[in-house]
């Protein structure tokens, strides 16, 4: 953990007011062969209705017939009370989280930071498409860009809009992301693009994760000094150690006025520990943690456990001022993400502008 010089630009909470949010409709059949992608479409289908209650969003098709095929699939839109805008481009794959655009703000203008990105250490080509995606919502919305040569995915860092922010080494640091980079020089470049003033690095991530260990399944802001963390009580399970390791690490961390964080436990979804992934994982990494904060609302990820229940009522006592919506995510986390990995918050943009 490092503290790191003050800049003029600062990465906006998730909780702050959004323009619209960002997702990518699913195409990739690597990702999800055979009847998995119909499976996973219901679940796209269920968080853009949900969304729409709230804000406007902005869908990216791979092409014309994708893009046929969403609206089908979506059926009727135009009675939600916010409007969806699809906008055809080349794409890799779904997670906007990771390849999508990382706005920042300075005073009362937003800025697109674009940094490299490489799928997760390279693990599934292509992926030269995802790369471009922000200089293109850069161009579709004429927002500034900042081009940084460092690999990063939105995944793997958050932040209470403040300049805290919350990382993990088994992702920042590994040789397969930045390995000529050290951890001073990755701190910079946060500070530098995204206002990080203070950094808490944890540890690892979940099993199966193919991430390397993205903090957005293990631990995340809910205001500027509380955070939910995963946790398990279950020495037999995969994740038990480095959940552990992680939260003491969270115990020794200070905020910016030197008091510890309020740190509030969130149990992981037992069933999905042992169910074999999309690239033969033995552990889909179905996490509570993995979820979005949106204008009035919170997409939950829900599994059909007995757990659910219990987060659905954490949450809302956490976010009083939003509904808390519980999305059934199975069938998404199945392909190794979950509502957080496939959205994007965007800022400063007007989606109904003509392309």
């Amino acid at each position: 953990m490092k503290e790191v010089l003050r800049t003029n630009y600062i990465m906006p909470a998730e909780w702050s007011s959004h323009s619209a949010t960002m997702l990518i409709w699913p195409h990739n059949r690597d990702t999800w062969p055979g009847s998995r992608l119909a499976l996973v479409e219901k679940v796209y289908r269920k968080i853009i209705q949900t969304l729409l209650k709230y804000e406007p969003v902005l869908l990216i098709a791979d092409n014309q017939k994708i893009k046929k095929r969403a609206i089908r699939i979506l059926g009727e839109t135009n009675s939600q009370k916010y409007s969806l805008k699809i906008v055809v481009t080349p794409v890799n794959d779904v997670w906007a989280r990771d390849s999508g655009p990382i706005i920042v703000r300075k005073g009362d203008q937003y800025f697109i930071t674009d940094w490299e990105f490489n799928s997760w250490g390279g693990k599934y080509a292509p992926w030269e498409d995802d790369n471009k995606l922000p200089e293109k919502i850069s161009d579709l919305f004429s927002l500034p860009i900042k081009k940084s040569n460092m690999v990063l995915e939105g995944g793997s860092i958050e932040t209470n809009g403040a300049g805290l922010f919350l990382t993990t080494e088994s992702v920042l640091l590994n040789s397969n992301r930045n390995p000529t980079l050290t951890k001073e020089q990755i701190e910079s470049h946060l500070e530098q693009y995204l206002g990080a003033k203070k950094i808490i690095w944890l540890k690892k991530g979940l099993a199966g994760d193919d991430t390397d260990g993205h903090i957005d399944d293990l631990t995340r802001f809910v205001n500027k000094n509380t955070v939910v963390t995963s946790v398990s009580d279950d020495p037999d399970n995969p994740n038990y150690e480095t959940l552990k390791e992680n939260f003491k690490i969270l115990e020794q961390s200070k905020d910016f006025n030197g008091e510890p964080l309020h740190i509030i436990p969130i149990p992981l979804p037992d069933t999905f520990t042992n169910v074999p992934t999309v690239d033969g994982s033995d552990h889909v990494p179905a996490s509570y943690a993995n979820f979005y904060i949106a204008n009035g609302a919170l997409l939950l990820p829900v599994y059909d456990e007995k757990s659910d229940q219990e987060m659905l009522n954490l949450f809302s006592g956490l976010f009083p001022g939003r509904i808390i919506e519980g999305i059934t995510c199975g069938d998404l986390v199945w392909g190794q993400g979950s509502i957080h990995c496939i959205t994007q918050q965007l800022y400063g943009v007007n989606i109904n502008v003509p392309e």
